[in-house]
C-alpha cells in the first residue's frame, strides 16, 4: 500500500507558534485555504482511494478539496490527531514549545513516557496504527490513502513506524503546512519512507517558513527553522 500523510494548512496557531492541539482547534487562513486548494492538483498523478483527517478542524478543511475533487467522504478519526500537549497546552514560549518537542523525539528511548498532563509515545503510535490499520482493510495491497493529520505526529509516527529512517532524522526535518510524508509497504511487512516534501504541496510560493508551528520545525530552534534544508527522497 502506497500511505500519504499530509500535514494541514497554515492556522493562526501557527502563525503564533502555539501548542494547539485540543479540539477543534483553530481552522485554517486564508493562505492555509490555497494552499488546500493546491492539494488536488498536486496528487493528480496518485490512485488515491481513501480520505482521512483528524478530529481537528483544520485537517478536515485541508481534506476537503481532494475529497471533493474524487468524489469521496472524508473519514475523520480521532487517532490522527495531533499529539496531546496536555500541560503545555497553547503555550508558545521557547521553554513550553522545547519542552513539547523534547518528549516527542525522546519516544525512541521510552515509549511509556508521558507528555505532561497528556499521553504516552505508546498511546499515541497505537491510536496511529489503528486508522492506518483500518485504512489497509478498506483498500487492500496497492491501494493509496492519503491521511491529512498533523506535523508532531506524522514526524513522530514515520519515523518510528518507518524502517530507514529514525526519531533523530525526523527532529531534524521540517514538515511545513501540507508538505507530505509518503510510505510504501504494510503493516505486516513493514513500512519503508518513499519521500520527505520540504515545501508545501503547492510549491514553495504556498510555503511560509517563517510560519510553520512548533509541530513542523525542526527540533534545534523552533522559532527559526533553517531556510536551506534540503529535501528527502530515501529508500
Amino acid at each position: 500500500m502506497r500511505l500519504l500523510l499530509v500535514r494541514h494548512g497554515q492556522t493562526s496557531s501557527n502563525i503564533g507558534h502555539h501548542l494547539d492541539t485540543a479540539a477543534p482547534g483553530a481552522d485554517l487562513t486564508e493562505f492555509g485555504r490555497a494552499q488546500a486548494a493546491a492539494v488536488p492538483g498536486a496528487l493528480a498523478d496518485e490512485d488515491i482511494r481513501a480520505v482521512y483527517a483528524s478530529t481537528l478542524v483544520r485537517t478536515q478543511q485541508t481534506a476537503a478539496p481532494l475529497a471533493r475533487e474524487l468524489g469521496l467522504e472524508v473519514r475523520v478519526r480521532d487517532g490522527l490527531r495531533e499529539i496531546a500537549a496536555g500541560d503545555l497546552e497553547m503555550r508558545n514560549d521557547r521553554d513550553g514549545i522545547e519542552r513539547y518537542v523534547r518528549q516527542v523525539f525522546g519516544w525512541e528511548g521510552d515509549l511509556d513516557e508521558r507528555m505532561p498532563g497528556a499521553e504516552t509515545g505508546r498511546e499515541v503510535l497505537d491510536r496511529f496504527d489503528a486508522v492506518v490499520a483500518e485504512a489497509e482493510q478498506e483498500v487492500g495491497d496497492g491501494g493509496t490513502v492519503v491521511c491529512f493529520a498533523h506535523g508532531a505526529v506524522i514526524r513522530m509516527w514515520s519515523a518510528l513506524r518507518g524502517d530507514n529512517i529514525d526519531l533523530a532524522f525526523a527532529s531534524d526535518r521540517p514538515l511545513e503546512n501540507t508538505a507530505m510524508v509518503a510510505l510504501e509497504g504494510g503493516s505486516d511487512q513493514g513500512w519503508t519512507v518513499a519521500s520527505w516534501t520540504d515545501t508545501a504541496l503547492g510549491g514553495s510560493t504556498l510555503t511560509d517558513t517563517r510560519h510553520t508551528g512548533p509541530g513542523g520545525e525542526p527540533d534545534d530552534d523552533p522559532y527559526e527553522p533553517a531556510p536551506n534544508r534540503p529535501g528527502i527522497v530515501t529508500r
